[in-house]
């Protein structure tokens, strides 16, 4: 598993406001946005891609284009929906499929109980976006669905992560073609699974707590 944590001054700028208890969520999700879209920036650099000849005013060149089959970008429901727009505003040409995931309050582990994906997701370059890797359930849990449904890769896009997150998606994705990108590696998790310092719950500041 590859990790890169994005050290920028602009990604740890926009971090620090989002951290901010008394940032309203108007703002929370506008920097939401803004952040993924440079996340993403260092997320698709190994996108797949083609040669393709172009007429510029002056000359004939070699350009390149998104290859197919196009990435696919799949937000974990709910929080991962305010990741969507800045992810397509730097790859429009993606596909977008959704995952709805709950805890299963007997087991503890997140039980999916929703999907819109492709039939068949051979040969697919996978994005999935959740904007906390606290426990890593169920960030384990969707990357396991989307390599069964045939997924060659998957990268997952996080705003921030604790430690012992990342650790287990580590143990459970070993010969995996995994890669994970984050804006800030935190201290550690708490006792009741919130990351330390953190953000406080990423779908309540985004869209309430209704």
């Amino acid at each position: 598993m590859r990790v890169h944590v994005a050290d920028h001054p602009l990604i740890t700028h926009k971090l620090s406001v989002l951290r901010d208890k008394s940032t309203p969520s108007p703002t929370f999700r506008n920097l939401t946005e803004e952040l993924v879209t440079l996340l993403a920036y260092e997320a698709t650099r190994s996108v797949r891609t083609v040669d393709v000849t172009i007429e510029t005013p002056v000359a004939t060149t070699t350009g390149v284009a998104i290859a197919d089959p196009r990435p696919l970008v799949v937000p974990i429901l709910r929080a991962g929906l305010g990741m969507l727009d800045g992810m397509v505003k730097l790859v429009p040409t993606a596909e977008v499929g959704f995952l709805g995931m709950v805890r299963n309050e007997e087991t503890l582990q997140p039980d999916i109980y929703a999907e819109r994906l492709p039939d068949d997701l051979s040969n697919r370059q996978t994005f999935v976006l959740d904007p906390m890797l606290a426990t890593g359930g169920s960030l384990i849990a969707a990357i396991e669905y989307l390599f069964d449904r045939g997924a060659v890769d998957v990268t997952a896009i996080c705003l921030i992560a604790a430690p012992e997150g990342l650790a287990a998606v580590e143990k459970a994705t070993q010969g995996r073609d995994v890669t994970i990108v984050l804006g800030a590696l935190d201290e550690k998790l708490n006792e009741v699974g919130y990351i330390v310092p953190g953000l406080g719950d990423a779908g309540d500041r985004l869209y309430g707590t209704v």
